[in-house]
C-alpha cells in the first residue's frame, strides 16, 4: 500500500515508518527539512526516498503528498508541555489535522490514520468505552482536543478515519530527545528529585508503531488506545532504579504541594532561551492528577497488540540514553557491566 506519512521524522513517526517499511508498504514522507530524514530513520535501518518537501499547514504541499497514495498516517503535531510554545501549538495542531485528514478523505484515501493522544482524553471521573474528551484547559491538551474534534467530525460523516491514542511514550531511538527521554535523563543525573502524585497511561514507542501498521486496513473506522501500563511516580522510579542498579532518592508530592514550585519554574523559564527547558510543567502535573485509566483491550484483542513490559521499556530507553552519549555510563552501572 502506498502510504503518506506526516511527522515521519519525529520519535513516534520514525518508528511507525520503520514498522510500515518492514511490513512492505511503499512510503512517502511529507517533511519540512529533508536533511532530517536520514538522521531519524538511519538508526532504525530504514531509508525513504519519496519525499514531498513542504509544511503540513501548506495546502499545496499536502495535496502533492496525498496524490497517488492509498492511505495516510498523520503523526505530525507539535508536542510540548512547555507553555512558551502555546501559541505555536494552537496555530498548528488542529489546523494540520483538519487539512490532512479532510483532504485525504476527499481524495478517497482509506484508511486515514490519525495519531492522537490520551492527553485529549484525560479527565477527572475516568474514561469509558466511548472515550469522552478530556477536561485539561492547558495548551497542549487543548490543541489535541481540538484535533480530536476534527477527526471525530469526519468519522461521524462516514470518513474511514482510524484514531489511535498513545499515552506518555518511552523507548529508544528518539531523534529529538523528547519529553519522556529528557525527563529520564534528568532523573539519571540526579536532578529530578520530586514527582507529582497521580498516574498516567504509558506506552512503548515500538508498540505505537506496531499498532499504526496494524490498522492499515481498508474499510475500518475505529478508535484504539495503544496498549500500555498505568504508571505512577513510585513505579517509574522503581523501574529506573532496577535498570540502572542505583537507588534514586525522590519524593512524590501531591499536586497542590508541588504546583507552586512548577509555576515558579515556568515563570523563570519564560525569560530563558527556548532550548533551556527543565521538564517540570504545569500541564504534566494536571495529567497526573487526573489519574485517568484507559481500556486498551480493543487493540489487544482485535489486533493482537501485546505491549512490551513497562520495565523492559525503561531499561531499553536508559540503555539507549547511555549508548547515544546522552547520559554517562557510570549513571547506570548495571547496564554498563553487561
Amino acid at each position: 500500500m502506498k502510504v503518506l506519512v506526516t511527522g515521519g521524522t519525529g520519535f513516534l513517526g520514525s518508528h511507525a515508518v520503520a514498522a510500515m517499511a518492514r511490513a512492505g508498504h511503499d512510503l512517502r514522507l511529507l517533511v519540512r527539512r529533508p536533511d532530517q530524514v536520514d538522521g531519524s530513520l538511519g538508526p532504525l535501518g530504514v531509508a525513504v526516498d519519496d519525499l514531498v518537501v513542504g509544511d503540513v499547514l501548506d495546502e499545496s504541499a499536502v495535496s502533492r503528498g496525498v496524490e497517488g497514495c492509498a492511505a495516510v498516517v498523520h503523526a505530525a503535531a507539535i508536542f510540548s508541555l512547555d507553555r512558551r510554545r502555546a501559541e505555536e501549538m494552537r496555530r498548528t495542531n488542529a489546523r494540520a489535522t483538519e487539512l490532512v485528514l479532510s483532504m485525504a478523505a476527499e481524495r478517497g484515501l482509506d484508511p486515514v490514520v490519525h495519531v492522537s493522544s490520551t492527553v485529549a482524553l484525560d479527565r477527572y471521573g475516568g474514561s469509558g468505552p466511548d472515550l469522552p474528551l478530556g477536561d485539561i484547559k492547558l495548551p497542549y491538551a487543548q490543541s489535541k482536543i481540538a484535533s480530536e474534534k476534527v477527526a471525530r467530525g469526519l468519522q461521524e460523516a462516514g470518513a474511514p478515519v482510524v484514531t489511535i491514542y498513545p499515552g506518555a511514550v518511552y523507548g529508544p531511538d528518539d531523534p529529538y530527545r523528547g519529553a519522556q527521554s529528557e525527563q529520564l535523563r534528568w532523573m539519571l543525573l540526579g536532578r529530578f528529585p520530586t514527582y507529582p502524585q497521580g498516574a498516567q497511561h504509558v506506552v512503548d514507542v515500538r508498540d505505537v508503531a506496531t499498532l499504526i501498521e496494524a490498522v492499515l486496513q481498508r474499510g475500518k473506522q475505529r478508535r484504539y488506545v495503544v496498549p500500555g501500563s498505568h504508571v505512577d511516580g513510585r513505579e517509574l522510579y522503581a523501574a529506573v532504579s532496577e535498570a540502572t542498579g542505583r537507588r534514586l532518592p525522590h519524593i512524590v508530592l501531591p499536586g497542590p504541594v508541588i504546583g507552586p514550585s512548577v509555576w515558579l519554574i515556568e515563570a523563570v523559564q519564560r525569560w530563558l532561551p527556548r532550548r533551556w527547558h527543565y521538564p517540570a510543567d504545569r500541564e504534566g502535573v494536571q495529567i497526573l492528577r487526573r489519574d485517568t485509566r484507559f481500556d486498551d483491550s480493543a487493540a489487544r484483542q482485535e489486533l493482537g497488540i501485546n505491549p512490551v513490559p513497562f520495565r523492559q521499556t525503561i531499561t531499553d530507553t536508559v540503555r539507549w540514553l547511555i549508548e547515544s552519549g546522552r547520559v554517562p555510563a557510570h549513571r547506570a552501572p548495571r547496564l554498563a557491566a553487561r
